[in-house]
C-alpha cells in the first residue's frame, strides 16, 4: 500500500510538472527551438503572436485559440492564420528585432486586422479577393508597430494594438458598404433605440460574459469562446479571472447605459472591459489595490467604448478596441503609490511569475536610481 501510494504521488507530481511546463511563458521552449528549422521556429513565433492579443505569450494557448477560431468559422480561422504569418514574415524580411519576432510581437496586430476584415466583409465567406487587403494590411502593421514602439519606448509604453486599430479604420474608410470589390457592413451604434425592443433575457446576458472574451478575437460562439478562455487559463489563471471579471464589468456597464440587447447578448459590450482589466492585471503586480485598479480600468474602458461606438457608429464605423487601448495606455502612465506596482515592459511575464520576480526587478530599479543619483552628484 505504501508503494502504491508513492507511485500515485510520483505520477501526480509528474502530471503537475508537465502542466507547469505547458503554462506561463514557456521560456524553456525557446532554448529547445534554437537549432530547429525555420518553419518550426516560424510556427512557434506565430502561435506566440496569436496569444499576444490577450497579453499572453504561450504557443500552446495560441494553438487552442486557433482551434477555437477554426471551430467557429474555418474561413475566419484561415484569415487569422494568414494574417499572423504575413505580419511575422514581413518582420523577418525587414530585419526587425529578432527577440521581438520570436516573442510574437509582430504577429498579433496582423491577425486582428485579418479577422476584422473578414467579420465586416459583406461579400460572404471564401471571398478570395479579400486576401489582397488581408496581406497588405497585416504587413503594414509591422511598420506601424516599429515606428510607434520607437516613439512610445520613451515612456516605457507598449505599442499594443494601436497599429490594428489604425489599419482597420483606414481600410473601412477607403472601402464602403457599396464598394465593388471589398464591400463591408455598416455598423449600428450600440445606443441606437430598437424599434421592437423586448424584455431583457437574463440568461442571455450571463451567456454574453464568456462571449465577451471570445469577441476579443471577433468570435461570437459560446463553445469557441470557452475554449479561448481555457487558453487564457492555461497561460495564467489570474489573467483568466481578470478577463471574465472585465467582461462582466463591461456587460454591467452596457446594462447601465441601456445599450441594444444584441450588444449584451453577443459579448460586444464586454470585450473592451475584459481587455482593460487584463491590461492592468498583466502590467501591474497583483495585489488587492491593483485588482481594484483593474476593475476601475474595466469600467473606464467599457464606458469609453460605448461613447466611441456611438460616435463612430454615426458614420457606420466600429470603435474596435480603441477604448481599451487608450485607457490602458493612460493607466500605465499612472503616478503615485500604485505606480510602484508597475512592471517595466521588458520584464512583463505571466502574473503569477511577476509575483515571484517582483523582488528582482525592484532591486534593479533601486540600483538604477542609485546610479542615477551618483551620476547627478558627480
Amino acid at each position: 500500500m505504501e508503494e502504491a501510494s508513492r507511485t500515485r504521488a510520483s505520477f501526480s507530481r509528474r502530471v503537475l510538472n508537465g502542466l507547469l511546463l505547458c503554462s506561463g511563458d514557456m521560456e524553456h521552449l525557446d532554448k529547445y527551438m534554437k537549432d530547429k528549422s525555420f518553419v518550426l521556429q516560424l510556427a512557434v513565433c506565430g502561435l506566440r503572436g496569436v496569444t499576444r492579443v490577450i497579453l499572453a505569450n504561450n504557443p500552446l494557448s495560441g494553438g487552442l485559440i486557433l482551434a477555437a477560431l477554426y471551430w467557429a468559422s474555418p474561413w475566419q480561422g484561415l484569415l487569422g492564420t494568414l494574417g499572423v504569418l504575413a505580419s511575422t514574415l514581413t518582420a523577418v524580411i525587414t530585419g526587425q528585432d529578432s527577440v521581438e519576432v520570436a516573442g510574437g510581437h509582430h504577429g498579433f496586430n496582423g491577425m486582428l486586422v485579418s479577422l476584422l476584415m473578414g467579420v465586416y466583409s459583406s461579400a460572404g465567406d471564401w471571398y478570395w479577393w479579400l486576401l489582397l487587403p488581408v496581406f497588405l494590411g497585416s504587413a503594414t502593421c509591422v511598420f506601424l508597430f516599429s515606428g510607434l514602439s520607437s516613439f512610445l519606448d520613451r515612456w516605457d509604453l507598449p505599442a499594443a494594438v494601436f497599429p490594428f486599430n489604425i489599419i482597420i479604420i483606414l481600410y473601412l474608410l477607403c472601402t464602403g458598404p457599396e464598394h465593388p470589390y471589398f464591400p463591408h457592413h455598416s455598423v449600428k451604434p450600440p445606443g441606437a433605440l430598437e424599434s421592437n425592443a423586448t424584455e431583457l433575457i437574463a440568461l442571455q446576458v450571463i451567456r454574453g460574459i464568456p462571449l465577451g472574451v471570445g469577441q476579443i478575437f471577433a468570435c461570437g460562439d459560446l463553445g469557441p469562446s470557452l475554449l479561448i478562455l481555457g487558453a487564457v487559463f492555461l497561460y495564467s489563471p489570474l489573467l483568466a479571472v481578470h478577463a471574465l471579471l472585465g467582461s462582466a464589468v463591461g456587460t454591467l456597464t452596457g446594462l447601465s447605459t441601456a445599450v441594444r440587447h444584441e450588444s449584451l447578448y453577443s459579448g460586444l459590450s464586454g470585450f473592451n472591459g475584459a481587455l482593460g482589466c487584463m491590461a492592468v492585471g498583466g502590467f501591474f503586480i497583483f495585489s488587492l489595490w491593483t485588482h481594484l485598479f483593474a476593475i476601475a480600468s474595466a469600467f473606464f474602458s467599457a464606458y469609453a467604448d460605448i461613447a466611441l461606438s456611438n460616435l463612430m457608429g454615426t458614420v457606420g464605423l466600429p470603435a474596435c478596441s480603441w477604448a481599451a487601448t487608450l485607457v490602458a495606455t493612460l493607466m500605465l502612465l499612472l503616478t503615485g503609490s500604485l505606480a510602484a506596482y508597475r512592471i517595466p515592459i521588458g520584464q512583463v511575464r505571466a502574473p503569477e511569475r511577476n509575483l515571484q520576480l517582483r523582488s528582482q526587478w525592484e532591486a534593479g530599479n533601486t540600483e538604477e536610481r542609485e546610479s542615477a543619483d551618483e551620476h547627478k552628484g558627480s
